[in-house]
């Protein structure tokens, strides 16, 4: 375990990849806004937010009553977060002012005793920290901390970061070894009280997230002991289901994922950065445990996990249903940034794999093209007319709406992607490690690098090296696992990638000049996935990648019908591919495969076989499914 690495500074990172900057454009020009305005209630048609003047409410500016989820807070921390980062990518003093003031107005919603928390203030000011199990009280703190440091580091401002030292300062204070035991409902604070202690090197800071990570499990009966002190409950979560916080053993004897899904994944997150900040062995093993048990038995092809609505959570193992499937956005984005702490321990590029295979594919999904509109859950499977209005398929909504009563899903997505160059690179004293093919401008220690980037749709890419130091480094890009053949270029020259790969990363040592590049070329082979046949819905079936992209079929591409659909999977070479021209979908590449059409009579059962009819089915990238109106979608076919 290695964690001597320098932290990358965003403001470092341009991202200036087409596919990246074009969604990261979307985002702050248009999905900012938007969120801004939902926030405010200033948008039409959508779900109310009210979150805004929740603040204004209990500092005092506004007369009303508190609306909406208990964790409301969380939805202007999140927005204010990706904001901050959105001020890095693309200045803006109108934003940064309303920005300003909006922290203002939290600024007068902080108690004198440091706490804040809108829900709790307005509605039911005797009942603080009586209800950690529901009341997601540490959870707001957590983002808001998020949010703080991320503000600070885009524009020196330490307004927001001074109220969550106070609050920080009030949790501190109250929680602990000799004070009041008791552990978030939620895992988040953990996130933020990690973040807060790397910006402020306070180790106060630091030791709470420890205590809360360690305190949890200690004692499975806290919840269940909490709730019988009170007699007043909000959401009937049931204390008892200690599975689904996690709570139900120490972080040291947990060896498989379970439980609520983002909970879970949160807390690894926590788990990790601890590990990789102390340099601690028995912690980072516990990590490595559950992270074998999520990422090989409990993972969707696209990343998503998290496979059932009840809870929101992990199943059992290989249980992986499509047209079932949750999948929540907010938890592949949680995936990503346990993948990126365990990254700072252990340069693997399973870790890396999974971010790309997370992002490309279970997170921008929750996005439509236009960006008005948001998947919470991300199925691999719809059927309009049965997805979301049958019993049991109710959650798999068939189209994105525009807002959600819980929305936590489009904040935590638009974070993710203006946050996107903090996963991009890692620095340590005698390597620059490249996790991912996304090109950019990077100004790190070491070296300048200029990354230039046809990937996602093709397979060249060229880093530009500028030296800052005579001293010999290595340059170490990650080389996704799919990629089985490339070729390596320095200077120009060929050379014998293959000996120097270790763990998934490409390492090239020697002392750099002035405009040294390396060029990497590849194919875009369309390949085959297969499930494990422990995957019961996916036996018999195929999958269809090409570079990061796990591809769907739907009904608009296929004559409203892609259920009917067997791919003949010894065909699958002669596949073609296909620029699209579509409006919506232009310059992405399809993908046009071999396929029978099974045919029926219209009687329900038959002594018949179905008819076979050869046809070319039509795939397209899974992240833009659901732009082109009601469809059905099917990512795993029917294949012979």
């Amino acid at each position: 375990m290695d964690s001597n690495e320098s932290w990358v500074d965003l403001k470092n990172i341009k991202i200036t990849d087409d596919f990246w900057s074009g969604m990261q454009n979307l985002v702050t020009d248009v999905v900012i806004p938007f969120q801004e305005r939902v926030l405010n209630d200033d948008e039409p048609d959508v779900e109310k937010s009210h979150a805004i003047e929740n603040f204004r409410i209990a500092a005092g500016l506004s007369d009303g009553e508190f609306y909406g989820m208990v964790f409301q807070d969380s939805d202007v921390a999140k927005w204010l977060e990706g904001a901050a980062y959105s001020l890095i990518i693309k200045p803006d003093k109108e934003l940064e002012k309303r920005a300003d003031d909006i922290i203002g107005i939290i600024e007068k919603a902080q108690q004198p005793d440091g706490y804040l928390n809108t829900y709790f203030t307005i509605k039911e000011p005797d009942h603080r920290w009586q209800n950690l199990l529901e009341c997601h009280e540490l959870y707001c703190a957590g983002h808001m901390m998020e949010a703080a440091v991320a503000y600070y580091d885009a524009t020196g401002k330490d307004r927001l970061l001074k109220v969550m030292e106070r609050m920080a300062g009030h949790i501190i204070n109250r929680f602990g070894p000799d004070k009041i035991t008791g552990i978030p409902g939620h895992q988040e604070v953990e996130i933020g009280l990690m973040r807060m202690y790397h910006v402020t090197d306070n180790e106060e800071y630091k030791k709470m997230a420890r205590y809360f990570l360690e305190e949890r499990g200690k004692n499975p009966d806290f919840f269940k002991e909490e709730a019988q002190k009170r007699d007043w409950k909000h959401f009937g979560m049931i204390p008892e289901d200690t599975k689904y916080n996690q709570s139900y053993a120490t972080i040291y004897e947990q060896d498989e994922a379970v439980g609520h899904s983002v909970r879970a994944v949160y807390m690894y997150t926590a788990m990790a950065d601890l590990a990789a900040t102390d340099k601690d062995e028995r912690l980072y093993k516990a990590c490595r445990r559950l992270w074998d048990n999520m990422a090989q038995k409990k993972m969707y092809i696209t990343g998503g996990i998290g496979s059932t609505v009840e809870g929101e959570a992990f199943t059992k193992e290989y249980e992986l249903p499509n047209d079932m499937a949750y999948a929540e956005t907010c938890a592949s984005i949680g995936l990503v940034f346990f993948a990126k702490q365990m990254l700072r321990m252990d340069k693997s590029g399973e870790y890396a794999d999974v971010m790309e295979r997370a992002l490309y594919n279970g997170i921008i999904s929750g996005m439509q093209l236009d960006g008005k509109r948001f998947f919470y859950v991300n199925p691999l499977e719809v059927n309009p007319g049965v997805s979301g209005e049958i019993f049991g398929y109710k959650h798999v909504i068939p189209q994105r709406p525009g807002w959600y009563a819980c929305a936590c899903c489009p904040p935590n997505l638009v974070r993710m992607v203006t946050s996107l160059g903090k996963y991009t690179w890692d620095e340590d004293e005698d390597t620059i490690y490249s996790h991912m093919f996304i090109g950019q401008e990077a100004k790190l220690n070491k070296a300048d690098i200029s990354v230039k980037s046809s990937y996602p749709w093709k397979g060249q890419i060229a880093y530009t090296i500028n030296p800052k130091t005579s001293d010999k480094f290595a340059v170490a890009i990650h080389i996704p696992g799919y990629l089985k053949k490339y070729t390596v270029r320095l200077n120009g020259e060929i050379i014998d990638a293959s000996k120097q790969v270790k763990n998934g990363y490409m390492y090239i040592e020697r002392v750099w000049y002035s405009n040294d590049t390396i060029e990497i070329t590849f194919d875009m082979e369309i390949r085959k996935v297969y499930a494990n046949t422990h995957v019961r819905e996916d036996i018999g079936c195929v999958a269809l990648m090409r570079g990061p992209f796990v591809y769907c079929f739907e009904g608009v591409d296929n004559d409203s019908d892609v259920q009917s659909l067997i791919l003949e999977a010894e065909k699958i070479d002669q596949a073609k591919e296909e620029i699209m021209t579509d409006d919506l979908l232009k310059g992405m590449t399809s993908i046009l495969v071999p396929a029978v059409r099974l045919e029926s009579d219209d009687g329900l059962y038959s002594e018949n076989p179905p008819k076979e009819r050869s046809v070319m089915a039509k795939a397209v990238p899974y992240f833009a499914w659901g732009n082109r109106g009601l469809n059905q979608m099917r990512v795993w076919m029917h294949s012979r």
